[in-house]
């Protein structure tokens, strides 16, 4: 299993309608990576903004497809949020 600190941090989210987005950084406690295209499950366009004073870790990844993913846990030195197929995608995911 990883631990807090083996997780990889959001280093950078290009997605500004995400609520837990603050100047290109994510500020969920841990994103989950998932769907057809690798999509960011945890991004939410409400009316206000949210999260914790710290930069977003990845917590899960169910794309095994991926060459970052082990065990569904990401190993990517940290990862890129952003459009793609959707609003907000990991720009990381590399299939294998």
């Amino acid at each position: 299993m990883t631990s807090l600190q083996d997780m990889p941090q959001v280093q950078n989210c290009a997605v500004d309608s995400c609520s837990y987005n603050a100047e290109h950084n994510c500020h969920a406690g841990a994103i989950t990576v998932g769907g057809d295209h690798a999509h960011c499950g945890t991004f939410v366009e409400i009316s206000f903004r949210g999260g914790l004073d710290r930069n977003g870790l990845v917590g899960a990844c169910h794309r095994s497809d991926c060459v970052h993913n082990d065990k569904l846990e990401c190993h990517a030195p940290s990862v890129r949020v952003g459009p793609s197929t959707d609003a907000a995608d990991c720009l990381t995911y590399e299939a294998r």
